[in-house]
């Protein structure tokens, strides 16, 4: 029996829904997720590292019952890492099996084609018509694939649907709900966003992050929050290489807490810039002055409030 929860019917509600699930989502990007869903569009995010897109993805399965489907996109990404491929040791097995037995070959090489041999992967999971629920699927990070692997990706999303050469085509009964994803490292081509509803995501403003952070960190105290908040939004504007995403902002607040910190001081923050920053040329940019020059700037805020 399915669990599957209704679509919402409207942009407060989709707002609504993710929040119950501590995904704290502007409006415009409400708006795009509501209106993916009632299109049975594709939903694309491009945005910097960190900033919710993979995360939207979960919380929508989560919110609507449905079960998640992630394919995680690589540099030599293919057809057999991505949709299907045939299970060829299983195969070889069964002719071994077929000759000892005198089976005859038309009849062995019809059977030797059908869906028990085949190695289904993310996307023909995803398309699987016998599924009763629509899954979410994922295709996560989609700019580190190679861009041929784009083309074949044309036919799932405008279709819903995998050509097979020896089994056929197999199309969707219940269409997946589609959400890709890119850091943006490369474009991204236009005959795929054209069959998308896009929406760029970007790092949240200080009320937002807050917000964020006392739904993913709820024990955290609320001085120390605003804090890591104000802190990470004046680093935000320092030239780096990588800029701390919402993750970064909960997992150094996770960090502070099991240092007991209660508010943000000199020594803390610079033994703990490796759980905020990821590389080196980034901490040894921001350690010492400039470090303590954002600190200063924080505390004065806090004061002056």
């Amino acid at each position: 029996m399915s669990t599957a929860a209704a679509l919402p019917a409207s942009i407060d509600e989709t707002q609504a829904r993710l929040l119950e699930h501590d995904y704290v989502a502007s409006r415009e990007l409400a708006t795009t997720v509501f209106l993916a869903l009632r299109l049975q569009r594709p939903l694309f995010l491009e945005g910097e590292p960190g900033t919710g897109k993979t995360e939207i993805a979960r919380t929508l399965a989560a919110a609507l019952g449905r079960p998640l489907i992630r394919l995680q996109c690589y540099e030599g990404l293919d057809l057999a890492g991505a949709a299907y491929e045939w299970n060829y040791a299983r195969q070889m097995l069964e002719i071994r099996l077929a000759e000892a037995s005198g089976q005859e070959r038309d009849r062995l090489s019809s059977n030797l084609f059908s869906r028990r041999f085949l190695i289904e992967r993310p996307l023909l999971q995803a398309i699987d018509p016998h599924q009763s629920v629509a899954p979410v699927l994922l295709i996560d990070e989609l700019d580190r694939a190679d861009e041929p692997f784009e083309a074949f990706l044309l036919e799932v999303l405008a279709d819903f649907q995998i050509t097979i050469p020896e089994l056929g085509t197999i199309k969707a009964t219940h269409p997946p709900i589609v959400v890709l994803t890119s850091n943006r490292t490369r474009e991204i081509h236009d005959a795929v966003k054209r069959r998308c509803l896009y929406h760029w995501v970007d790092f949240p403003d200080a009320q937002r992050e807050l917000a964020i952070l006392q739904r993913r960190v709820p024990n955290a105290p609320l001085a120390l929050a605003r804090q890591v908040v104000d802190f990470i939004q004046r680093l935000r504007g320092v030239e780096l290489y990588k800029l701390p995403g919402i993750a970064e902002t909960i997992e150094w607040t996770r960090a502070l807490l099991e240092l007991d910190a209660l508010v943000l001081d000199p020594a803390t923050l610079q033994n703990t810039l490796g759980v905020l920053l990821k590389y080196q040329d980034d901490i040894a940019k921001v350690q010492g002055s400039e470090a303590a020059r954002l600190l200063a700037e924080v505390r004065t805020a806090t004061h002056g409030a």
